[in-house]
């Protein structure tokens, strides 16, 4: 057996002993390995086991045609000045802001920054038909003829692991996109319950598949309620699995709580082990505050973690400031159920 599979098949066995948010596997080899750096002082990370090399930030889709956020030609300026200072990670999604978030990346990839950019987005669709279909729209808007990591988008459902792999489920159609290029590598997202991911990597697993990439809630106060961290850092470490960290800031809700400034909460989901950190950057100031929390960035101590984490714990208490756990205001799959079969 090869040591990937050998790795992936124990994962779960693995997984089962419970350690502390952002802490290692006992006795596995660094996983992600120490980041390294370039001329313009970007950090990066492996993606997993793919051998791509990602930057320690990545550009969120959805703040990009955000009501109320930049203009498109904001956007295009936000996408290009990162990648012209070494951010390579472009994240988006087939829903975001009813497709204008994919359209706007489109634009800004023109030029040749397609070319410099590892390119994510995300589908909805459950069946082989609706992600089939969502992808070759995705595909158009962001004006390109491959995605390198296509992710199932919102696995918050607890049935939505079962529907993904069933019979004419949409694992079909992506793993044929892979067969045809227009697909490199696969991963899955959420934000409602570690449990739910749990499930996406057990059913995985029973049909002899393992993802790339998990993207997931990552940030000060994952750990005081139904941490994801404490949950899927052991399964993706053991299966070599990158993740990729989300919500840093709740949406706000955890920015709002002012228990650390914003780069202290950055260099935190940086000095876990994950790949990249995605962050919304609506504005070229908030894109000056991502690049000056990576060049600034050393691993913070586990002291230093634990006294971020502890100042945040009445903040955290019951998740209220994690409000994508306890209600359904961030479940777009929720709100809007047709774009689970929709193509």
């Amino acid at each position: 057996m090869e040591r990937r599979n050998f790795l992936k098949a124990s994962a779960l066995g693995v997984a089962a002993t419970t350690v502390a948010a952002g802490s290692e596997a006992q006795n596995a080899p660094p996983f992600p390995a120490p980041p390294t750096v370039d001329e313009h002082g970007m950090k990066y990370r492996m993606l997993g086991d793919t051998g791509v090399r990602v930057s320690l930030i990545g550009i969120g889709g959805f703040h990009l045609a955000k009501p109320g956020g930049p203009t498109e030609a904001e956007a295009i300026r936000i996408v290009r000045t990162a990648i012209d200072q070494g951010v390579n990670f472009c994240d988006n999604c087939w829903d975001y802001n009813g497709g204008e978030s994919e359209v706007r990346m489109g634009k800004a990839l023109r030029d040749g920054y397609r070319d410099r950019a590892f390119l994510m987005t995300k589908i909805d669709g459950r069946t082989a038909k609706a992600a089939m279909g969502q992808l070759e729209t995705s595909l158009r808007r962001l004006q390109t003829d491959r995605i390198d990591l296509l992710q199932f988008h919102e696995i918050i459902h607890p049935d939505d692991p079962d529907r993904v792999f069933a019979p004419g489920g949409a694992l079909e159609a992506v793993l044929q996109a892979r067969q045809q290029g227009k697909v490199r590598y696969i991963g899955f997202t959420g934000h409602k319950s570690p449990a739910i991911h749990r499930r996406m990597f057990e059913v995985a697993q029973q049909h002899g598949f393992y993802f790339d990439s998990v993207q997931m809630p990552v940030n000060i106060m994952d750990a005081q309620f139904d941490s994801f961290q404490r949950t899927i850092f052991p399964i993706a470490q053991a299966q070599r699995t990158a993740v990729l960290a989300m919500k840093t800031f709740g949406d706000h809700f955890i920015l709002d709580s002012h228990v650390a400034e914003p780069i202290a909460m950055l260099h935190y989901s940086m000095s876990q082990p994950v790949a990249v950190v995605i962050t919304g950057i609506d504005s070229m100031p908030i894109l000056d505050q991502a690049l000056r929390a990576v060049r600034t960035y050393t691993p913070m101590t586990a002291a230093e973690q634990q006294a971020l984490v502890a100042r945040s714990a009445a903040a955290a208490q019951g998740g209220k400031a994690e409000l994508y756990k306890i209600t359904t205001h961030f479940d777009g799959t929720t709100q809007n159920p047709q774009w689970l079969t929709q193509a």
